[in-house]
């Protein structure tokens, strides 16, 4: 018999959807949860406190009824504050998500990298920790912007933006000292991979943007490797913690998300 266990990504928002897209690609019969906390969301303005607290306690609940065979912590800022406490809770493999400066610091030219994240991302010890490991020889810059989180739930439900908002966040890093030698750019926040292409008509020179999805869903493929799957896909779930946007169902059917519940 087939093992039905989804695999269950989790989010404050719709960010997770860029980690989800690539497992899904890589792993077409996979079953899918895809949970965001919006009765928490944004993420990025609250304290490590509510969310080390936050996030185990609703994991738990959500593994509780959802039985799944692995966790994504699709969010870097969850990850970056609760993955130890989510580790120790809960008895499931957990995949958290980290700043992919590893792989920014593997193709910079110029030596200098920026960090776009939440602002509770990018004040994370962890961020130094992976600098220093992988980027010694780079200047790092940061920038944490709230408004990039909105602005890419706002294009998932299909209200449009304007190329001037994007490049206001861009200047909060690229007009820094040594901003204008930056040439990658590490979206160290799940969302802001669905806004990449507004985000690279918005620099002022070529920058390229990377980001840790398809790394984690080669992860999560390696972790799950010799598992049954179901002969095909059975329609996707997306709970939320609060009564979702009704314009968010056709995003969410796209990423193959058909079922719609609440927590």
């Amino acid at each position: 018999m087939a093992d039905t266990r989804p695999l269950l990504f989790f989010d404050s928002g719709v960010g997770g959807l860029s980690v989800l897209a690539p497992t899904r690609a890589l792993l077409p019969a996979a079953p899918l949860v895809y949970a965001a906390d919006s009765a928490g969301f944004p993420y990025g303005t609250r304290s490590e406190s509510e969310i080390a607290a936050r996030v185990p306690a609703l994991l738990g609940r959500l593994a509780e009824r959802y039985k799944p065979r692995l966790i994504v912590i699709a969010c870097n800022t969850a990850s970056t504050i609760a993955l130890a406490h989510v580790r120790a809770a809960l008895d499931v493999p957990i995949v958290g998500t980290v700043p992919a400066i590893k792989p920014a610091a593997e193709v910079s030219q110029t030596r200098v990298i920026g960090v776009l994240g939440t602002q509770a991302t990018v004040r994370q010890p962890y961020v130094d920790d992976l600098t220093a490991r992988f980027a010694a020889d780079c200047m790092v810059l940061r920038h944490g912007s709230a408004e990039l989180v909105e602005l890419a739930e706002a294009k998932l439900r299909g209200a449009p933006t304007d190329l001037a908002q994007y490049r206001a966040v861009l200047d909060g890093l690229l007009g820094q000292a040594g901003g204008d030698r930056i040439d990658v750019i590490v979206n160290a926040c799940t969302h802001f991979p669905l806004v990449a292409e507004e985000l690279a008509a918005a620099a002022p020179h070529p920058v390229r943007f990377v980001d840790g999805g398809p790394g984690i869903a080669r992860r999560i493929a390696h972790l799950t490797v010799g598992q049954d799957w179901p002969s095909r896909p059975a329609p996707g779930i997306a709970v939320f913690t609060a009564a979702p946007n009704p314009a968010l169902v056709p995003a969410l059917a796209r990423y193959g998300l058909d079922l719609i519940e609440t927590l």
